[in-house]
């Protein structure tokens, strides 16, 4: 039997492929689970309606991520925090750090897409990597400096 996967299942294939199963398979757990529904003509068009607005809509966050990228070129953030003597931090700078340092630069990002190269644990100035989308990431500078007293 032919179902069409309205989910990705392992060793299977991924949402929107058209796959052979024996009827057993389909009828009794494929398609009570949600997990695929008979390759009809009218199944495969909305299946097909779902991945082009999918896609339409990767490409628009992509287009976005690009835009923010430009913006996020050769931006150098200060971060201040308390060092002890030799320039070694109490701690260590964030992503929250550098997150609220590109606020206050009128830049939003999220946490999760700040991705360090190694803990930051000392005054200098730093490259870490913005990641904003699967295809899309720029570098910026982190000039750690101690914070006054």
């Amino acid at each position: 039997m032919k179902v069409i996967l309205t989910k990705d299942v392992e060793g299977l294939g991924f949402f929107g492929d058209i796959v052979s199963v024996k009827d057993g398979y389909a009828m009794n757990y494929l398609i009570p689970r949600g997990l695929a529904l008979p390759a009809t003509e009218g199944n495969i068009k909305h299946i097909q309606t779902i991945l082009e607005q999918k896609k339409r809509k990767l490409e628009r966050e992509k287009k976005k991520a690009e835009e923010l990228a430009k913006k996020l070129e050769g931006v150098i953030v200060e971060v201040r925090k308390p060092a002890g003597e030799g320039g070694k931090l109490f701690g260590s700078v964030t992503a929250t750090d550098i997150v609220e340092a590109l606020k206050s630069q009128g830049i939003e990002i999220e946490r999760k897409n700040v991705v360090f190269y190694h803990p930051i644990k000392e005054v200098g100035i730093f490259p870490v990597k913005i990641r904003l989308h699967k295809d899309v990431s720029v570098n910026i500078k982190v000039d750690v400096k101690p914070e006054e007293k």
